[in-house]
Order: C-alpha cells, then sequence, then structure tokens
C-alpha cells in the first residue's frame, strides 16, 4: 500500500505554522536577554539561600518562577523558530556574561557577591544568619548533611555565592591525635587476642 501523500497546501500550512514568526526577530532575542538580567539582579537582592534551596519554599519559588517568565521570554509565539530564537538568546547573554565576569573579577565581586561566613570556630555569627535569612534548624541540618554532629565541630562554614555551603572541620589537637591513635593500637590488640583465643579454643 502506498503511504497517502498530503497535499502541497496542507504541506505548506504546516510548515507556514510550524516556522512563521508572529513577533519581530529582535524582540525574540531582546525577551531572553532582559529576563536573564532580571532574574540575575532579583536573586542578588534577594540573596543566596534561594540557590541553596534550603526548604520546599524556597523550591517551590524556584519551579514557579520559570513558568512565571516563560510567557515573557516567548511572546504569543509557539513557532519552532520562536523557540529556537529564544533558546540562541538565552545561551547567548549566559555566554557573554561568563565571559565578562570571567575577565573582570570584580564585576564579578558585584554580581555574584561573596561568601558569607556563618560559623567561625564553632560559634554562629548570629548577624549574618539573620542577613541570609536562615534558621539555627536550616544549619544544623547543613552541617549534619556534611558529616558533623555538632557546631563545635565546625571550624568554618561558609555560604558561597553560588548557594553551596562549605564546611570545614577543626583540626584536632596533638593530644587528640595521640589518643585517637592509643585506641586504634588498643582495638587492634583486642582483635588479636580474641583471635588467639578462638585458636586455643580450636585447638
Amino acid at each position: 500500500m502506498r503511504k497517502p501523500r498530503y497535499p502541497r497546501a496542507m504541506l505548506h500550512t504546516i510548515l507556514n505554522d510550524m516556522f512563521q514568526l508572529p513577533l519581530p526577530i529582535l524582540e525574540k532575542l531582546l525577551r531572553p536577554v532582559i529576563i536573564y538580567l532580571v532574574l540575575v539582579i532579583l536573586l542578588r537582592i534577594f540573596g543566596k539561600r534561594e540557590l541553596a534551596q534550603l526548604n520546599p519554599f524556597d523550591l517551590v519559588v524556584l519551579l514557579s518562577l520559570s513558568n512565571t517568565v516563560q510567557n515573557a521570554i516567548i511572546g504569543d509565539d509557539n513557532s519552532v523558530s520562536g523557540g529556537i530564537i529564544g533558546a540562541i538568546g538565552l545561551l547567548g547573554i549566559n555566554w557573554v556574561m561568563a565571559n565578562v565576569l570571567y575577565r573582570s573579577r570584580r564585576l564579578n565581586r558585584v554580581l555574584e557577591g561573596r561568601a558569607t561566613v556563618l560559623v567561625r570556630n564553632g560559634k554562629v555569627d548570629e548577624k549574618a544568619m539573620k542577613r541570609e535569612s536562615l534558621t539555627r534548624e536550616e544549619l544544623i541540618d547543613v552541617i549534619h548533611r556534611q558529616g558533623f554532629t555538632t557546631l563545635s565541630q565546625v571550624k568554618l562554614c561558609e555560604l558561597e555565592p553560588s548557594g553551596t555551603f562549605y564546611v570545614e572541620a577543626v583540626e584536632p589537637t596533638s593530644t587528640e591525635r595521640q589518643h585517637a591513635a592509643v585506641m586504634a593500637q588498643l582495638e587492634a590488640l583486642t582483635r588479636e587476642v580474641a583471635a588467639l583465643r578462638g585458636q586455643s579454643a580450636e585447638g
């Protein structure tokens, strides 16, 4: 059986609907650029915790944000060409920004900000916590995920501009290291004695 052939008029209509742009190309390029820059500024204003996604509410905000700005980026346009041009605009502005920030450290600090010290030598900086809108419970959850049980084990905890946490452990003193080495030797001797007893019992 031969496959049905679509009339040329129908093919022309399909292609026209898929690729015809209802908006000018320049507008299609400017829309994602403007939204991109606005989002960068808003995330800089509202703090780094939005990137850290510390609780379900922050995650809901980030997920909803993409749907909120979708129409502003693409406009009244569902064509394939419009989607391609919008993607090119987003990738293009991201590439430009990455290169600009790479070449200018000063601008990088202005746009991305600096790391915020939350804990130093086991002591929490309450002003920094308030500035970043972080609760003590959220901070404890962060250090638990890093393998620490108490704040006294933390030498330094920073919230990076990217929203990630850097946690550094307190270095043990020489006495603590010696104690740990002695305990490890005792455990090894205990295992050896238990093994020798087991062999004698079998004999």
